[in-house]
């Protein structure tokens, strides 16, 4: 059944708080070498402390590796539970700029954008937004991403937080908040969170669909390849050019089109990702994602992407190519599915809601997936965003409610 102690008018409040974080530039930059990864990151993070300063939450603090940490007092027995949102948004599409527009009520058609007249957005394309008829839809203005990854998870634990500290007779144990910089880029969390958030267990506030409650992720790897070329005058290249770019271009080809690549897997399916070509005749560098549910899966896609670069070495000796592949985060079901506890006590909460929990393994990753591997069980909850990384990025203010009582109720049920 609904909460009998969670506020039922929240959608004003989650709706100004998306707005205004999603207004706040926070793109991450994979090629900067600092921590955050872009400065601008900080801008959020400082109005992020302010807000809980003035809220009254305890020990607010911006570590020096950008992350924001703030506690919630506890007023009965209980787990410690950490509660994790990113500030960043994906470096895939342009995030400078965000127009958030609230389409109120939605009639169930298309939604057209101001700043991309030809883009359209509908029941046809995102599959979950004709289940939305009179919810009030977020977009952004067409040219940009919106940011709801992960700015409504944002939004729904500073609302949380915000009811927690008000409602001063609820039963709760101790409720701990971490925003992360650079979680698009894999690096959003930094060896000393772990001890800093200090919980028993935690939950990303980075999912889809409502009701999902998901502890299974891809395993991740990253790979570079550098082709180092032989620069020549194009009229007398005879014999001399290496020509980088080119042999770039065929180790592309030389990989799986009809069976690896991210547009034609889904489910299980695992893939390897070419997201970057840089350099020209005299270098060139590629860069690829891999991923699979299982470590023998994603070591095999490793061992065919070096079996391609070999090839191409043996083709042309002259270029001496490098593979470097470095892991990014593993499958956290390894770990989760050892105590099952916090993903049971989640599930709960959303029943109790009236929302019937499901779990589908994520295609891709969250801070929970290094979070659980480091020793901090941290499942994943929904927030209602969709249609991610991409112009089209929508999100339901009702959904988002939705998912602040299902973690406000959770707190509660921790309590007893």
């Amino acid at each position: 059944m609904p909460s009998d102690f969670a506020p039922t008018d929240l959608d004003a409040e989650l709706e100004t708080r998306l707005i205004r974080y999603c207004a706040v530039d926070s793109q991450s930059d994979e090629e900067s070498p600092s921590s955050p990864s872009t400065a601008i990151q900080l801008d959020l993070a400082r109005m992020l402390a302010a807000e809980l300063r003035e809220m009254g939450a305890a020990e607010v603090r911006i570590t020096d590796y950008g992350v924001v940490l703030a506690v919630v007092p506890g007023s009965a027995p209980g787990p410690r539970i950490g509660f994790v949102a990113h500030m960043d948004t994906a470096p895939a599409f342009h995030a400078t700029g965000v127009k958030p527009v609230v389409h109120r009520g939605y009639n169930g058609g298309p939604i057209t954008f101001a700043d991309a007249p030809g883009l359209v957005l509908s029941p046809e394309v995102s599959r979950h937004l004709g289940a939305k008829v009179g919810h009030d839809i977020v977009t952004a203005s067409g040219t940009t991403l919106l940011g709801a990854d992960d700015k409504a998870g944002v939004a729904i634990l500073m609302t949380m937080a915000r009811h927690l500290l008000a409602q001063g007779g609820m039963a709760r144990p101790e409720v701990r908040l971490a925003f992360t910089p650079d979680e698009e880029i894999g690096r959003g969390v930094d060896a000393r969170l772990p001890a800093d958030l200090a919980v028993d267990f935690a939950y990303t506030l980075d999912g889809g669909a409502v009701g999902e409650i998901e502890y299974e992720s891809f395993s991740a790897d990253g790979a570079v390849v550098t082709i180092p070329g032989v620069s020549a005058h194009p009229g007398w290249a005879k014999g001399r050019m290496v020509n980088a770019a080119t042999l770039a271009a065929r180790l592309a080809a030389f990989l799986p089109q009809s069976t690896l690549v991210p547009e034609v897997t889904e489910g299980r399916e695992g893939f390897i990702h070419l997201y970057q070509i840089s350099g020209g005749v005299a270098e060139a560098e590629l860069r690829f994602i891999l991923r699979d549910f299982e470590l023998e899966g994603l070591a095999a896609k490793g061992a065919l992407l070096q079996a391609a670069c070999a090839a191409l070495q043996a083709a042309e000796p002259r270029a001496v190519l490098r593979c470097e592949i470095k892991p990014q985060y593993r499958n956290m079901r390894y770990w989760l599915e050892k105590d099952m506890r916090p993903v049971e006590l989640a599930r709960a909460a959303a029943r109790a809601e009236g929302v019937e929990p499901v779990s589908v393994p994520i295609r891709g990753g969250t801070d929970g997936s290094r979070l659980t591997e480091m020793g901090v069980p941290c499942p994943n909850i929904f927030t209602g965003m969709q249609e991610i990384h991409g112009p089209l990025e929508w999100v339901s203010v009702q959904d988002m409610a939705v998912a602040t009582r299902t973690c406000l109720r959770l707190v509660q049920m921790a309590a007893e």
